[in-house]
């Protein structure tokens, strides 16, 4: 393979350009996982403006780019998928045919070990590494709007009609409902991040809105906008005021759920649900195939979702001693927190744990506050 390896201020507009194409012709070739946004080369760049290490790898056959590899790694070769931990869909972006060796790649690269945790389906030689694989539900839109909604009434007819009725509540109760699909106000997107914060830090996760550089990446992401790719703004609004938004990412064929909250004094109404079902109309009517849940075990996911897509995760390793460390750092993490995810019966208590701690953060943060006033 000829590969060659650029910094992402390196990266031409030619191969740029090149990257998108691929893309947008995916779901032709039957390899619609491609088209995510993710594995765009809009995303990449905008990691690289807030992290270091990020790397791009051009496969060219015959002088032209055939694939894509965008990587992030440390001075000792230790890479991760990009963005890993934020990234829904990773991978490499290929043209139709295309076969590559996982290690070869891994050698060009300068990578002892590779990680990835949301690997894209189809990618034989990274898929012969992964140690597990798992579902991603999907609402699938590529028959429009009201195909997505009559599957869905078959398989959860109870579930599509309280949801409906509680617009119509919600529209009785606090006002008149709006929904805007694609919110330019920066405002909108601090009340987002100040919700998911507290959401976080309420269920006693981690707050990544915390870390100076995700913020950095999401108002980055906010503000790029091309015909194939976009940060995707939208916002449920009753009598004029916001109760529930979401930040996704959005390519010709895809739209990613990513950050979605909602006002907790509007819990009743299921905003987070009503606001999901607009977003999937108005993706629809944009030619979206499909909104991707993205993996993990929540409720909404599965009230929403028609069919879902499998991602992995894993490793490709040289024979490499930094390679051994990494996983033997990282290896026994993953198995815990997936054998937790997996059983309800230790899930459930730990989420109850989370929960519990989160309150106890809450109230002893709110003491510090007061005694300071």
């Amino acid at each position: 393979m000829d590969i060659s390896v650029y910094r992402p201020g390196e990266l031409t507009a030619a191969d740029r350009a090149a990257w998108t194409a691929l893309q947008s012709k995916a779901h032709l070739h039957g390899s619609p996982e491609l088209a995510n946004p993710f594995l765009s080369p809009e995303f990449t760049l905008a990691v690289g403006s807030c992290r270091r290490g990020v790397r791009i790898a051009v496969v060219r056959e015959d002088g032209d780019a055939a694939a894509f590899f965008p990587f992030q790694r440390t001075t000792l070769g230790v890479g991760r998928a990009i963005g890993l931990g934020l990234s829904d869909c990773q991978g490499l972006v290929h043209r139709p045919g295309f076969v590559w060796d996982a290690r070869e790649l891994m050698r060009a690269c300068g990578l002892a070990v590779w990680e990835f945790d949301h690997l894209a389906q189809g990618q034989a030689p990274f898929e012969a590494h992964a140690t597990g694989t798992f579902p991603s539900p999907v609402m699938d839109l590529e028959d429009g709007y009201e195909a997505y909604l009559a599957r869905l009434r078959v398989r959860s007819p109870k579930f599509v009609r309280s949801t409906l009725a509680k617009e119509r509540r919600l529209g009785r109760a606090a006002g008149e409902v709006r929904y805007v699909h694609d919110e330019r106000d920066p405002a909108a997107l601090r009340t987002l991040m100040a919700w998911k914060s507290a959401q976080y830090r309420r269920t006693g996760r981690m707050d990544r809105f915390a870390h100076p550089w995700i913020s950095r990446l999401v108002r980055r992401l906010f503000h790029t906008r091309s015909e194939s790719f976009a940060g995707n703004l939208s916002v449920l609004y009753a009598d004029g005021k916001p109760i529930a938004a979401h930040f996704g990412l959005r390519s010709e064929r895809v739209l990613t759920d990513w950050f979605p909250a909602y006002d907790p004094a509007y819990g009743r109404f299921s905003p987070g649900l009503l606001l999901h079902l607009h977003m999937a109309e108005e993706a629809a009517a944009d030619g979206v195939a499909y909104l991707d849940l993205g993996r993990g075990q929540k409720q909404y996911k599965d009230s929403l979702k028609t069919r879902e897509i499998a991602v992995s995760e894993g490793w490709v390793s040289r024979r490499h001693p930094v390679a051994f460390g990494h996983r033997a750092r990282r290896a026994p993490v993953r198995a815990l927190r997936n054998t937790v995810v997996a059983r309800p019966e230790l899930f459930e208590p730990a989420d109850r744990l989370l929960k519990r701690m989160g309150k106890i953060r809450s109230r002893g943060q709110l003491s510090d506050t007061t005694t300071k006033m």
